[in-house]
């Protein structure tokens, strides 16, 4: 528990407020340990009731799955082909896995751990969202698509996209759907109920448009960005970017916490930077607190006011997630 003591006292050292205007909005809250994980690490996804964390780890081609009552690794699920999107169903007590390495999604049943059906996308499947409502998995995939499968993972149909898709949100009051492009330079707008494309917004401001996250009440697409690193939002009525700020390198996740209104963003850099939403088109960093070089993913989970942060193993550095509270 050492690292706990030493992060914090060096985050309030790094961000002792110059004006009275710093604070310290994510503080340490505990540790899982990895054992025997290797290589990258890629998304998390969690099963609220099991009180359970799902850990795709890509470089060690296993899905780890946590107890967080216990606090500990209690199943690895091996075989798998670098995965890398993960998702929990929970009305079918699955688990969606998909895999870069071979295209695969796979269900798995969250009781036996068992692969119930494989869907075969083709390469590079990447990102999974669901849609409670429709019943319908979203997965994106090679050179540019998003499957629609239902939960017994049957394919449904797929949506033609401009090159291959990273993050991309569902929003709940509407039929749309986000999608960062990188390779295309874009945000594509889909209507999921025509899938189709129905309109791209251009990313000028920065390069490498990886995470996303949402922010349906102020009507704000907040887009991850690594070449230069800044956070870009964009106003989701008109499709104009309002502002950009800096933010951590290397990003590959980051959330908004829309009781709190604040943003956190996890970078391979080695820190997360907190960012306090003042208005719809105001934006603050008030923390930058310092993780483990490497450590791009994360999950942050409003139901337990935590935000989990995968750490890979590097040198001394051990892989874990390490865990995160929210405060203030």
């Amino acid at each position: 528990m050492k690292w706990f003591a030493v992060v914090l006292v060096a985050s309030m050292l790094l961000l002792q407020p110059q004006s009275g205007s710093q604070q310290i909005r994510l503080r340490p809250a505990g540790t899982i340990e990895l054992p025997r994980v290797e290589g990258r690490i890629d998304h998390l996804a969690v099963d609220l009731d099991g009180q359970r964390l799902f850990v795709a780890a890509l470089g060690n081609n296993s899905l780890e799955v946590a107890d967080l009552t216990g606090m500990k690794v209690i199943k690895s699920v091996a075989g798998l082909e670098e995965p890398q999107g993960v998702r929990y169903l929970p009305d079918v007590r699955r688990i969606v896995v998909a895999n870069g390495g071979d295209g695969s999604v796979r269900f798995v049943d969250a009781g036996t751990f068992g692969t119930t059906s494989t869907a075969k996308l083709g390469g590079d499947a990447d990102n999974v969202r669901f849609d409670a409502k429709a019943g319908r998995v979203y997965v994106g995939y090679g050179n540019g698509a998003l499957a629609i499968l239902d939960p017994d993972g049957k394919k449904l149909g797929e949506i033609g996209l401009a090159g291959h898709p990273e993050s991309f949100q569902l929003e709940s009051a509407g039929p749309r759907i986000f999608v960062n492009v990188p390779s295309a330079g874009q945000i594509a707008v889909v209507d999921r109920d025509k899938r189709a494309v129905v309109t791209t917004w251009p990313v000028t401001a920065a390069r490498a448009n990886y995470p996303m996250a949402l922010d349906e009440a102020h009507h704000r697409l907040l887009i991850g960005c690594r070449n230069p690193a800044r956070l870009l939002v964009y106003d989701t009525n008109s499709g104009r970017m309002v502002t950009s700020i800096e933010i951590v390198g290397d990003t590959d996740d980051l959330f908004y916490d829309a009781a709190k209104q604040r943003l956190y963003v996890a970078g391979g850099e080695g820190f997360i930077t907190v960012l306090d939403q003042q208005d719809a088109d105001r934006y603050v960093a008030s923390q930058r607190l310092p993780t483990a070089a490497g450590a791009r993913t994360a999950l942050f989970v409003p139901e337990l006011g935590r935000l989990f942060l995968a750490v890979p193993h590097r040198g001394n550095q051990r892989a874990e997630i390490r865990i995160y509270e929210t405060i203030q």
